[in-house]
């Protein structure tokens, strides 16, 4: 019996991972490098080695798939900020020493994931650059992050770990930082060096609003 031979040119799809992981990652790479309306569906098949049909079978409308790849950066963005979040809420009886550590963790954890997966930061911009179209993702796949912090920050400032009267500014201040720090990575600054320094600087923030028990 003879296979039938794949058409030259057509990328061969990832065998190793279910076919609904393969589409998303391709469609999340072009909406992010294009935004929604630059993207069609036989474009996503093409990237991900399947036909359109398969696109549709398993993600539905262009709508839809843009809506499922938010949801994946989202899902993976929470898992790592809802651990390292509850990790950090545990330090508040401590003290401020120990606060200021776990928000400087968890800040760390937050660069860490834009850095790994800077697409995460491309697909946002995308969208932000026409903040009245898909603004129900904003709602489902940022604010859900923005309110774990916020709240992380409130319940620090009642124990007395910190001031911080308004933790709603400072969670949208860093994430835009971190955005932008991600955005000038991905245009060629040097890489390690720049790195270093953002870290250092989102820590010296830290310090400077919450004050430091170092020297």
């Amino acid at each position: 019996m003879t296979m039938p031979r794949r058409r030259p040119g057509r990328p061969r799809r990832d065998e190793t991972r279910p076919t609904r992981e393969v589409v998303l990652t391709a469609a999340t790479a072009l909406f992010a490098e294009r935004g929604f309306d630059a993207v069609g569906l036989r474009e996503v098949a093409a990237a991900a080695g399947v036909d359109v049909a398969t696109v549709a079978h398993h993600t539905g409308t262009k709508a839809a798939l843009y809506d499922a790849c938010f949801a994946r950066v989202f899902a993976a963005e929470r898992e790592v900020l809802t651990e390292a979040a509850e990790q950090a809420r545990s330090a508040l009886d401590a003290g401020p020493d120990a606060a200021r550590r776990a928000l400087h963790e968890l800040v760390d954890v937050f660069v860490d994931f834009l850095e790994d997966r800077p697409e995460t930061t491309a697909l946002w911009l995308r969208r932000w650059l026409e903040p009245q179209r898909h603004a129900d993702l904003d709602q489902r796949y940022a604010e859900p992050l923005y309110r774990l912090v916020t709240e992380l920050l409130t319940a620090a400032a009642a124990t007395g770990a910190l001031t911080e009267p308004t933790p709603h500014i400072t969670v949208r201040s860093l994430v835009w930082a971190t955005h932008g720090h991600v955005v000038a990575l991905a245009a060629g600054a040097p890489g390690a060096r720049e790195r270093r320094e953002f870290r250092a600087f989102v820590h010296r923030l830290l310090d400077g609003l919450y004050g430091s028990s170092t020297p």
